[in-house]
């Protein structure tokens, strides 16, 4: 497999960073959106975070790599080889899965496996991308071309963390909580609103017209493509930072206090934006907390609100015939009114 690009060299892009760390200490935010331009660094961004993560303690003979010390999410196998006084884990690699656009459902959800059903004469289950992303990572690129019956398959899942396969006489349930990251271009096609609102934060993204920026992208990507071991290592002191400080924030997160002031806060830029329902003021809280708990603050603030307000609600507004501003622009104003200019 080859060796993915160091997180910390990416250039600029920082809004799509920040969004992936946050996803990073916090899973329950619901993933990640990218909208954007080809070309860059959509998934050279997943692939860099995923390798930047301290590898998983998992349950050996685990098809799902569920987690030893949390049997309430575990399979079944996973439930009987914990019976064990051993407890036989291993370290494993957080698992970056590629859904591509023309998979079949059998493919994603997992399906009889056919070699030792015809050899055997036995029904087994064959997991399938959802298993394999289970703890981990499942990044669709072009997400907004996905086939409808999949993005309502993922949608479920998403929702439950829970993958129900029932067909040619298997009845399985496994585990199948990941976090969700899709990247597409808008010009392309729009993506269902019901697959948009289960992602957390949305990001955009577009090719720098910054010179000097430019350049800057060009040379570390040659760089790494003529030497790629050597590169991530001139890298690997900025990486381990970025690494230690998502350990951090992880252990530090559930003592990080969200104040009554701050929560009036949200709700009420939610309300001046009239975002449907509640998951706005859900998301922005606990992304304010992720980000609160990166920067080593015990206390959510204002700052913190101010920073992930727009990933956080921009693509839950309702469009508004009578205002020709971008959703981005929408919010900006939101907040600078609430907050001060």
């Amino acid at each position: 497999m080859p060796l993915p690009f160091p997180f910390s060299a990416i250039v600029g892009q920082e809004e799509m960073k920040l969004a992936l760390l946050i996803a990073a200490v916090e899973p329950a935010i619901g993933g990640v959106m990218v909208f954007g331009d080809r070309g860059t660094g959509k998934s050279t961004a997943v692939r860099a975070l995923a390798a930047l993560l301290p590898p998983m303690e998992a349950v050996i003979g685990c098809p799902y790599h569920c987690a030893p010390d949390d049997p309430s999410e575990a399979c079944q196998t996973s439930l009987a080889k914990l019976g064990d006084a051993k407890k036989k884990t291993h370290k494993v690699p957080v698992p970056v899965v590629d859904l591509p656009l023309g998979a079949t459902e059998d493919r994603v959800v997992g399906a009889l496996d056919l070699e030792k059903a015809l050899a055997q004469g036995i029904k087994a289950f064959e997991p399938g991308l959802l298993a394999r992303a289970n703890r981990g990572f499942l990044y669709v690129d072009e997400v907004n071309l996905l086939e409808d019956h999949l993005v309502d398959l993922l949608i479920d899942v998403a929702a439950s963390g829970e993958n129900v396969v029932e067909r040619e006489g298997l009845s399985i349930r496994h585990p199948a909580r990941f976090v969700l990251i899709g990247s597409g271009n808008p010009e392309e096609g729009e993506l269902r609103p019901q697959l948009l609102d289960r992602f957390g934060l949305s990001v955009e993204v577009s090719t720098p017209t910054d010179l000097a920026l430019r350049i800057s992208v060009v040379r570390r990507r040659d760089a790494f493509e003529r030497d790629r071991a050597a590169f991530i290592a001139e890298w690997q002191k900025e990486d381990d930072k970025v690494r230690r400080r998502i350990v951090a924030a992880r252990k530090r997160l559930d003592t990080v206090t969200v104040p009554d002031a701050v929560l009036e806060r949200a709700a009420s830029l939610c309300l001046s934006l009239g975002t449907d329902g509640l998951r706005g003021e859900l998301t922005l809280m606990r992304a304010a907390r992720a980000l609160a708990a990166l920067d080593g603050d015990a206390t959510v603030g204002d700052r913190h609100l101010r920073r992930i307000a727009a990933p956080s609600l921009r693509h839950r507004l309702r469009r508004n015939p009578l205002d020709d501003a971008g959703s981005t622009v929408r919010v900006e104003r939101a907040v600078a009114q609430l907050f001060g200019a």
